[in-house]
């Protein structure tokens, strides 16, 4: 036994040195990678203390000796172009291959820069199949965190080119950007993609970044204990286990099998899909709910592929047809799109049956959304008449901590990994997770910014980010709205240099906070790089609103040069123009346009002292434009 042991202690001593002696690379220098053109050129790794490494790119050969474990090499720039092979020489031999020169940029954010173009493959059919962009590519980081400081590299993640068996899961704003890009320079084009859905700015800056925000760093202190991280865990995850075991058992869909085609359902009440209980009479809160519908079918319609589009649902949905599973989602966001399985379909009678899970007390079916049958030349509609029957009902779902929410978290592991990396910029597409603190945004995202330009150290690299697009519903009158607030917070950060701004709020859609038209998103980011970036300045971007003045009864608001020439679009009649006197009562106020300036008045406001342009939640029907298509940013100006 003891000569056993003794065997595996050599074994395992043999086995570490070996692994230390190897010179290592991070994940980000891997095949395929993109790497910064008309820059200096960082390229570091791992290594034994005091080894020698070599390492030749194109007609370049440097070597360094390894300190503190670490090695770097910088090479002179290099143009656009590749492939190049990064031939690396220590004890160990690595060649990274199909190394390109372009431009790379950072993507992050949260979900609406997270979202996958296989979210919104039927906004763009045959997009996916037909797109070969060998030399647009992505590193696509999954989600990950630290709580004790910036890491060294990622756990996982490749380069991948923008072809048909990579593109499902590239992000779709990044890719529209970096495709507008591609096109117009010729260039090759790399984007690493580090968004995580529903991440606040907090999480993104660095703890030393953070010294202005001691609440953060408050928040942030107990999660460095790996003990308390692991305690949260079990504790959320038992709490969380136990409300969906308790549902399960109290269930009495699940024990009467009410997905069974053939259930008697005369005690059912009637529903309208899309819809929600509440409005329609019901006054269940949380718990389970099923929900049934029948259609006929001809034996032709039967016997066609088909998907099954069920809008968005809240807030999670087992789908049955015809007694079987063929879909499910847990939280309320996600398109209900559920492929049917081939025989499942029948001549005659089909019948749907959802259960609905239900944590935040608005079960129900989002309106103005898809729901049919789709068998490809034609739709069986789904809308309109259905039952329900309340199976279970429950108390509140126990609060859980997200931990990548956590301050700092997010910078810690996502973004210190690209440090060492030259890049030309940043976009940026965040801001849902902070509309309630719309007040501290204002220096939350300016304090971010300063925070990545000096941990990267490579000056002030443009900063590219998109203002939050129109959500939720639409109101008749001024009114005060988070979601504005926050826009305004987003546009103010234009005083940051080097900085741009896409105005969204025409692109989105009042009951999807994921909107589809990612297409239009990622080309107005594309634009504004040109100008910004590549110094384009016949390129015009949203306009936005700089300084204001009283002139008698009116306001006069001037634009930025960026924006171009403005138009009133639509039937010429500006709308969602408020303004307020000193009592801040905002109220619909009329507007012209005098050569590039906007005169806003109304005839109930003697002293008007502020405007607002498309402050709501949803700016519907705003329409101030420029003459080349882009709308102007909401804003908020006072005199004082």
């Amino acid at each position: 036994m003891k000569i056993l042991l003794r065997f595996v202690c050599i074994y395992l001593t043999v086995v570490a040195f070996g692994a230390a002696a190897d010179v290592k690379l991070p994940r980000l220098v891997s095949d395929g990678m993109v790497l910064q053109r008309d820059k200096p050129v960082h390229i570091w790794g791992w290594a034994d203390e005091g080894e020698e490494v070599t390492v030749t790119l194109g007609k370049q050969t440097l070597s360094t000796k390894a300190q503190a474990g670490r090695w770097q090499l910088t090479f002179k720039p290099l143009a656009a172009g590749g492939p190049y092979v990064l031939d690396i020489q220590g004890k160990n031999h690595l060649q990274v291959k199909d190394v390109l020169f372009g431009d790379v940029w950072i993507a992050s954010g949260q979900s609406n820069m997270e979202l996958p173009l296989r979210r919104v493959k039927y906004q763009y059919l045959n997009l996916i199949e037909s797109t070969h962009l060998p030399r647009v590519r992505e590193f696509n980081v999954p989600v990950i965190y630290n709580f004790k400081g910036p890491v060294d590299d990622y756990p996982q993640g490749e380069w991948k080119a923008a072809e048909p068996a990579n593109l499902s899961g590239f992000s779709a704003v990044g890719f529209f950007f970096s495709r507008a890009l591609h096109e117009k320079l010729k260039a090759p084009i790399g984007l690493i993609t580090i968004p995580v859905g529903g991440s606040p700015a907090e999480a993104w800056v660095s703890e030393a970044g953070l010294a202005k925000y001691p609440h953060y760093l408050a928040q942030l202190q107990p999660f460095k204990s790996d003990e308390f991280v692991a305690k949260t865990i079990a504790t959320d995850k038992a709490a969380s286990a136990g409300w969906y075991a308790d549902l399960a058992a109290k269930d009495e869909g699940l024990k009467g099998n009410w997905s069974n085609e053939n259930l008697d359902t005369k005690d059912w009440k009637n529903f309208t899909v899309p819809g929600y209980l509440k409005e329609q009479g019901s006054d269940f809160i949380q718990g389970a709910v099923w929900f049934r519908k029948s259609f006929n079918l001809t034996a032709e319609q039967a016997s066609k592929a088909a998907t099954l589009w069920m809008g968005v649902i809240v807030d999670g949905d087992q789908v049955f047809l015809n007694g079987k599973e063929i879909g499910q989602t847990g939280y309320k966001y996600p398109p209900r799109i559920y492929s049917v399985p081939s025989g499942l379909l029948k001549a005659g009678k089909n019948t749907i049956s959802i259960r609905v899970t239900s944590y935040t007390a608005n079960a129900g079916f989002v309106k103005e959304k898809r729901y049919e049958l789709d068998l490809g030349s034609e739709a069986i509609p789904l809308a309109g008449d259905w039952q329900y029957k309340i199976a279970a009902r429950t108390g509140d779902m126990p609060k859980t901590t997200t931990l990548q929410y956590q301050p700092a978290s997010l910078f810690n592991a996502k973004l210190a990994p690209t440090l060492g990396l030259a890049i030309k910029g940043v976009i940026w597409y965040q801001g849902e997770s902070n509309t309630t603190r719309a007040k501290e945004y204002e220096t939350l995202m300016p304090d971010l910014i300063s925070d990545w330009r000096g941990q990267f150290k490579q000056g002030d690299f443009p900063f590219i980010f998109v203002q939050l697009a129109n959500f939720m519903d639409a109101y008749p009158e001024p009114r005060e709205s988070d979601w504005a607030a926050t826009r305004e917070a987003q546009r103010k950060t234009l005083s940051v240099k080097n900085t741009a701004m896409v105005v969204a709020s025409d692109v989105g859609e009042w009951n999807d906070i994921h909107p589809l038209n990612k297409q239009a998103v990622g080309e107005r980011l594309a634009l504004a790089a040109q100008r910004i970036a590549y110094g384009n300045k016949k390129i015009v971007t949203s306009p936005n609103a700089i300084n204001i003045k009283r002139d008698k009864k009116s306001l006069i608001v001037g634009f930025d040069k960026a924006g171009g020439d403005l138009e009133i679009t639509k039937d010429g009649v500006l709308h969602h123009i408020a303004i307020a006197g000193a009592d801040k009562k905002y109220v619909w106020a009329k507007a012209k346009l005098q050569g590039n300036k906007l005169v806003v008045w109304s005839d109930d406001v003697a002293e008007p002292v502020s405007v607002r342009y498309a402050w709501a939640d949803n700016p519907e029907g705003a329409n101030l434009y420029n003459k080349a298509g882009l709308p102007a940013s909401p804003f908020e100006l006072s005199l004082q």
